[in-house]
């Protein structure tokens, strides 16, 4: 079946980077970071999220850059691209990060955005 693509009112694909921070609610409690979970399980939702908005003030204040943070703290394996997860279209996220991440716009960081994996920060690329 082909697809329309991006080309169908522009918003059929986006393209995001994202950091995840993972706690003891996530869905699964291990990560490349942390492969036994032990971080992760004493990690609870505030702290990840607090965490998640220190890291966000550095980028947003020019004191570290989006792909740099990713690389370094993200409990997601696209870390190793600086959190680029590529192209992707509706319905093949959880729906709190599809909606933020077609909210944004390209260059734009969402706020914290809550997801059965973890709290994130996206940085819509495309």
């Amino acid at each position: 079946m082909a697809s329309s693509g991006a080309r169908r009112g522009g918003e059929e694909e986006v393209r995001a980077s994202h950091i995840l921070i993972k706690h003891e609610g996530s869905r699964r409690r291990a990560s490349w970071r942390d492969p036994e979970g032990r971080v992760i399980a004493a990690t609870t939702r505030d702290a990840a999220a607090a965490r998640l908005r220190a890291l966000r003030a550095d980028i947003l204040e020019g004191r570290a850059r989006f792909a740099d943070v990713a690389a370094a703290h993200s409990d997601c394996s696209s870390a190793k691209r600086g959190g680029d997860l590529g192209r992707f279209g509706r319905g093949q996220m959880q729906k709190p990060f599809e909606e933020a991440t077609f909210a944004l716009k390209v260059g734009e960081i969402s706020d914290i955005v809550y997801t059965d994996s973890g709290v994130h920060i996206i940085l819509r690329t495309g």
